[in-house]
């Protein structure tokens, strides 16, 4: 076999690491994999599903893939293709849309004489565990340690798409984080949909046991935690990453609300007094910590009052910047049905407010690194002849265009920002 496929990646790292996996998958059975913007046999588009505007972007890029190769066969899966999958069949040029036990048997569907189906779906309730990591997409790899989710959020279909969390065994992640730094990668990042919820599914192991055994692949010189639940954070997690010479002193926590009403109406498992404690704990055991959070805004019931009940809690905290998302109606969400409907153009309006203070919260933090030295992971595109990166606690720097520093890890120096507020640096 002699064909391309290529790949298009809407949404979380979780999903980067599985469309990898697939490629490599692929690759396996022959498929060279090219850039999506070029004329290729296969398109598998592995989408997302979490607000209305993911569902567009799939639907857009589906066209454009058609346009690209009009004789091409077009694959859909991931969580769009989970829970909308005859909405994506009035989509023209779609072949496949595979559900979340399917997208891991694309070669097998592919090479089927018998296959007549176009949706291959699957009960939520019964999904299996299938691991995946990335190779050679990027600098750093993103390695799935967990999936699926039970917590009860009112404005969530992450379960719906993904069902019950599910996870590996360490000895499983610890074999893929080796065979991650054969291939000459630095930087892990630990994906899933509910990471702190991580339990060794052969000894019930947890979260804090892993990190402990993950630090001893030789090979890897930096680890990120991804996206952790304020709840999930115990004090063995802040006290070994404090410690930790590989584990970065980065952490993102999604906050959603600064306001105790609207937690409650989203049925959060913590409040803002506990979001608050868990803040204070890791910013006076890791000083020079990077700490993120995502919040929505527009939530049923969030006037103003709530909404600036939130703008207060964050500049109150050690909060160094923000993802910022306007809430989405879903399909079979408890949400939906929530008195209070906030309209789009205010949400716009509050959106841009925490995008501002975002703004600032990082300028803030980054300012108070300029003129110290610090170690940063450096990337290999070559940008207007900057090599851009990340240091230890996730500050963006950038250095003059080096061929000899693509993919290091280098001493430097924080010089100045740039005019998009990146830090103009030396290496040392």
């Amino acid at each position: 076999m002699n064909k391309t496929v290529a790949f298009y990646t809407l949404g979380c790292k979780l999903n980067f690491s599985e469309s990898s996996t697939i490629g490599r998958q692929l690759s396996a059975i022959g498929f060279t994999k090219i850039n999506f913007n070029q004329k290729a046999d296969l398109y598998v588009i592995n989408t997302c599903s979490v607000t209305e505007n993911a569902n567009r972007e799939c639907r857009r890029i589906i066209r454009k893939a058609k346009r690209i190769a009009p004789n091409s066969k077009v694959i859909v899966t991931g969580c769009y293709a989970q829970l909308k999958p005859v909405e994506i069949t009035a989509i023209n040029g779609v072949d496949m849309i595979l559900g979340a036990n399917e997208k891991f048997n694309i070669p097998k569907l592919l090479s089927s004489k018998k296959r007549k189906e176009k949706i291959n779906g699957c009960e939520i309730n019964h999904l299996d565990y299938h691991d995946s990591f990335s190779l050679n997409d990027r600098t750093r790899s993103f390695l799935k340690i967990q999936d699926g989710c039970n917590y009860p959020c009112t404005y969530c279909t992450i379960p719906l798409a993904r069902g019950n969390s599910r996870c590996d065994s360490i000895e499983n992640i610890i074999k893929n984080a080796e065979e991650i730094a054969k291939n000459n990668i630095k930087e892990i990042v630990l994906t899933g949909v509910n990471i702190g919820e991580f339990k060794d599914k052969d000894n019930g192991r947890g979260f804090a046991a892993l990190l402990k055994e993950l630090e001893k692949v030789k090979g890897i010189e930096r680890y990120r935690i991804s996206s952790i639940e304020p709840n999930l954070i115990t004090n063995e997690i802040i006290d070994f990453v404090k410690q930790s010479d590989k584990f970065m002193p980065h952490f993102h926590i999604p906050l959603q609300s600064g306001s105790d009403i609207i937690l409650s109406k989203m049925k959060r498992r913590y409040n803002t007094k506990l979001y608050k404690d868990k803040i204070n704990a890791i910013t006076k055991g890791i000083p020079n910590v990077c700490i993120g959070a995502d919040v929505i805004v527009g939530f049923p019931g969030e006037n103003e009052n709530e909404f600036n009940k939130t703008l207060h809690f964050i500049k109150d905290l050690h909060i160094s910047y923000l993802h910022v998302f306007s809430y989405s109606e879903r399909d079979n969400t408890e949400a939906i049905k929530l008195d209070g409907v906030v309209s789009k153009g205010k949400m716009a309006e509050r959106s841009k407010q925490l995008r501002i203070l975002s703004d600032k919260l990082q300028r803030n933090f980054y300012q108070k690194y300029i003129d110290t030295e610090q170690t940063a992971l450096f990337e290999r595109e070559n940008k207007e002849d900057y090599l851009f990166g990340f240091t230890d606690n996730y500050i963006k720097v950038k250095i003059p265009f080096s061929k000899e520093f693509v993919q290091h890890k280098l001493k430097i120096k924080l010089l100045s920002f740039d005019e998009n507020a990146n830090i103009l640096s030396e290496v040392k």
